[in-house]
């Protein structure tokens, strides 16, 4: 006689295939969901971040026609931007970096400046 298997979201008896785990879709999802919470809020999290530091760095560069702009660093931070999320780094020929959220970074100058720009091939690369 086989061992009677139960699903392990809701514990429900299994029928069908042996190496079946849940009695239905909605188990299994409720389950993935559950167990996966906490990574999924700290991506949720980040993503966040990455995304609004972006925005902000679009809309300071709405206002000018160029691809670049000073802006001191209460302009950024009155608006929320965090220092501490980016996409990937852009090291220069003079060893200054630029952080970058996607397509749009920003460089510490002196002072509370900082340089913020749009970097149009980072959307060009496959």
């Amino acid at each position: 006689m086989s061992e009677e298997r139960k699903c392990l979201e809701c514990g429900t008896e299994i029928i069908g295939r042996i190496d079946k785990k849940f009695c239905s879709d909605q188990c299994r999802n409720t389950f993935n969901n559950r167990v996966h919470a906490i990574s999924n809020t700290y991506i949720r999290k980040v993503n966040y971040s990455l995304r609004k530091n972006r925005r902000i760095m679009e809309e300071l560069l709405e206002k000018t026609e160029k691809d670049a702009r000073r802006v001191h660093k209460s302009k950024l931070t009155d608006k929320g931007f965090s220092f501490d999320y980016y996409t990937n780094i852009y090291k220069t020929k003079t060893n200054k970096y630029y952080y970058f959220s996607y397509e749009y970074g920003f460089m510490k100058l002196d002072d509370d400046y900082y340089t913020v720009v749009k970097r149009e091939e980072y959307l060009n690369k496959n």
